[in-house]
């Protein structure tokens, strides 16, 4: 398939900026992939679609404050967007500078904190911290807020980019899906019956990145760590799988195909995938001719995901990461 397929205009005004008033406020687009149905909903009405049956799988991980600005020793400017934590003192990362640094520049970011770059490994570069990585991002990291929001991080953006249930510190872009839960509506899904359990995905930064492959086959996913708790395994066994979120999907389909409860995961899945676990999913509205927007086309169905699009943008519903979302039914 070509990546032009995978393309569609959205105006700028419908970019989510900032989240909804509450978390719960969201609208919700539901899409029964089976017959092509659409209907506009509220994300309140969420847990009248879920049933004793279902298994709902929420993603725990944690966004770390993974951008970090400062000066080489040279004098020039640099931003580093910590893409992994690799070791208590070493991190990969993507680097913006006015010439790629060389193995052996020295950094000085956020309060003076001392890094020096180790090499480059493809895209991203190794650097090595004077202290500990966790701390210095903790004390003086910003927000990781996706490129397409233009404003500086602020306190709403602290606490509302991330989820209520994230628990393990790693990812450096959030599980959007999961930002319009609060604890009230995880416990009316919970009072339907439903189970609730977690993996981990460790969501990374090339999740922005655009797919550069004019023949989408061709296209080749970064890497992210995702596990599987045994709880979770046993929990969706013989029910009916509600992913919230791709990084859930692509943390359960993964398993299901390489026998794997934890590890590293490259799965790029688009349309011609057969989903093994997962019936339904829980997602936000994503970038054209990105690799999300291809996995919902196959999880939905290309031709009813770009109906579903172009009747969300004609309905004014907001976008990507701070904006609306929708419940997929799988296609048959």
């Amino acid at each position: 398939m070509k990546l032009a397929d995978f393309d569609y205009q959205l105006p700028q005004q419908l970019i989510a900026q900032h989240p909804a008033r509450e978390r719960t406020a969201s609208r919700l687009l539901h899409l029964d992939g089976r017959s092509g149905k659409l209907s506009d909903l509220a994300f309140a009405d969420l847990p009248g679609l879920v049933e004793a049956r279902d298994a709902v799988v929420l993603n725990d991980t944690r966004v770390i404050k993974a951008r970090l600005f400062g000066r080489k020793a040279s004098g020039g400017r640099v931003e580093l967007f910590i893409e992994r934590i690799a070791g208590e003192y070493e991190a990969l990362g993507l680097m913006r500078a006015g010439h790629s640094p060389k193995p052996g520049t020295r950094l000085s970011v956020g309060d003076g904190a001392a890094v020096e770059v180790l090499g480059r490994e493809e895209d991203l570069y190794r650097v090595r911290f004077a202290e500990p990585v966790a701390a210095v991002l903790e004390r003086c990291g910003n927000v990781p807020l996706p490129p397409y929001i233009t404003h500086r991080p602020g306190p709403e953006d602290r606490e509302r980019y991330q989820t209520v249930y994230a628990r393990n510190p790693g990812a450096v872009a959030a599980p959007t899906a999961g930002l319009h839960f609060d604890e009230a509506m995880l416990k009316k899904v919970a009072e339907k019956g439903a189970s609730i359990s977690t993996i981990t995905l460790h969501v990374g930064a090339g999740t922005f990145l655009p797919v550069r492959a004019e023949i989408i086959e061709q296209h080749r996913m970064h890497k992210e760590h995702y596990e599987i708790p045994p709880g979770t395994h046993d929990a969706i066994a013989g029910r009916r799988v509600l992913a919230v979120g791709t990084t859930t999907l692509r943390a359960l389909e993964t398993a299901a195909l390489t026998g794997a409860q934890s590890g590293e995961t490259d799965l790029f899945i688009h349309p011609g995938f057969r989903f093994r676990v997962v019936e339904r999913l829980l997602t936000n509205f994503h970038l054209p001719r990105s690799s999300l927007l291809m996995l919902v086309s196959a999880f939905g169905g290309l031709e009813n995901i770009r109906r579903a699009y172009a009747h969300a943008i004609r309905e004014r519903y907001r976008f990507f990461s701070y904006g609306d979302a929708m419940l997929i039914e799988k296609a048959a």
